[in-house]
C-alpha cells in the first residue's frame, strides 16, 4: 500500500501548476466549484490540419460543483459573449483563455458572478488516454451516427463502448449526424447538443474512475492524465483524492445554462437568457 501510495504522489508531483491564488475564491463551507477546462492541441489527433482547427484553445468549458449532498455539471457554451476580464473589452468567453488561466476564472467569474475555487485543464490527448485506461466509455446511443470532421464512427444503437479516439470524437463532434431509418439527419442545435454530448461523456468517464477501486488502474489513468494536466497550485495531494472519491459516490446531474442566439456584428455568439439563466446560476453560487 505505501508503495502504491508513493507511486501516486510521484504521479502528483509530475502535474504542472499554475499559480491562481489571487484569483480563485477561498472554499467556503463544505462545496466546491472546480472549473475544468478541456485545452485542445489539435495536431495530436489531426497532424495534417485537415479538420480546418489548428493551435491550442480552450474547446471546453464546465463548471463542476461538489456538494456533500451529489454534483452538478454545467456548460459554457464557446460562443458565449462576455466581456472579457483582462481588456474590458466584449468577446467570445473562450478567447479569454487566450490571455491565461487566470483571465478565464477571471473572466467567469464576473459574468457569471458564480465563485469558482479550483482550476483543472487537461488536454484532449489525455482524455483519449483516461478513457483506455479505464477500458472504455459506454455512451447510449439512440441511432447510428457519425461525424466526418471529428472522425465519429457507430455503426449500431444502443450502448457502445467507445475507446479514447472515439470517445473524444464523440464530444468533439460539431456536426453530429444520426442515420435514422436509413436517413442521415444532422443534429439542429449546434453547439447545444455539442455541450451536453460532452457533459455525457464527462459524466461517465469521470464517474468511472471515481468508482474504481483497483490502485492499479487508477495509477494507469493518472499516469494517462499527467502529461497534459492542469491544476491550480493550491489543490493539494489529498484534496485531489477527495474530488475523485467524491465524483464514485454521486452522479453528476447536468445542468444547461439558458442562452439565446443573437448576433454581434457579423458574428453569431449566444447571450444569457434571462431570467431563467440566473435562476440556473444561483445553484451554482
Amino acid at each position: 500500500m505505501f508503495g502504491l501510495l508513493f507511486k501516486a504522489y510521484s504521479t502528483y508531483n509530475k502535474i504542472q501548476r499554475v499559480d491562481l491564488s489571487g484569483v480563485l475564491d477561498p472554499v467556503s463551507g463544505d462545496s466546491t466549484n472546480y472549473l475544468l477546462v478541456g485545452s485542445d492541441s489539435r495536431e495530436a489527433f489531426d497532424p495534417e490540419g485537415s479538420s480546418g482547427v489548428t493551435g491550442r484553445r480552450s474547446d471546453t468549458l464546465i463548471v463542476l460543483r461538489t456538494t456533500p449532498t451529489g454534483s452538478s455539471m454545467m456548460s459554457i457554451p464557446r460562443d458565449l459573449w462576455v466581456t472579457i476580464a483582462s481588456t474590458s473589452k466584449p468577446g467570445r468567453i473562450n478567447g479569454a483563455y487566450n490571455d491565461g488561466p487566470a483571465n478565464l476564472v477571471q473572466t467567469v467569474q464576473q459574468n457569471l458572478n458564480i465563485p469558482i475555487n479550483h482550476y483543472m485543464e487537461v488536454g484532449f490527448g489525455s482524455f483519449a488516454g483516461l478513457v483506455d485506461a479505464i477500458g472504455g466509455v459506454t455512451i447510449e446511443f439512440a441511432n447510428p451516427a457519425f461525424d466526418d470532421q471529428s472522425g465519429l464512427v457507430v455503426d449500431t444503437a444502443g450502448p457502445v463502448t467507445l475507446d479514447g479516439t472515439q470517445a473524444l470524437a464523440y464530444a468533439r463532434s460539431r456536426n453530429y449526424t444520426e442515420v435514422i431509418d436509413g436517413r442521415e439527419v444532422t443534429e439542429p442545435t449546434a453547439d447545444l447538443g455539442r455541450q451536453q454530448r460532452q457533459q455525457q461523456f464527462l459524466r461517465t468517464a469521470l464517474k468511472e474512475v471515481g468508482a474504481t477501486r483497483n490502485p492499479l488502474t487508477l495509477l494507469r489513468v493518472a499516469d494517462s492524465m499527467s502529461s497534459e494536466l492542469i491544476i491550480d497550485s493550491d489543490l493539494g495531494f489529498s484534496e485531489a483524492l477527495k474530488f475523485v472519491r467524491k465524483l464514485g459516490s454521486s452522479d453528476p446531474a447536468t445542468v444547461v445554462l439558458p442562452t439565446e442566439g443573437v448576433r454581434k456584428g457579423k458574428a453569431a455568439v449566444l447571450v444569457l437568457l434571462e431570467p431563467e439563466a440566473q435562476v440556473v446560476l444561483q445553484g451554482f453560487r
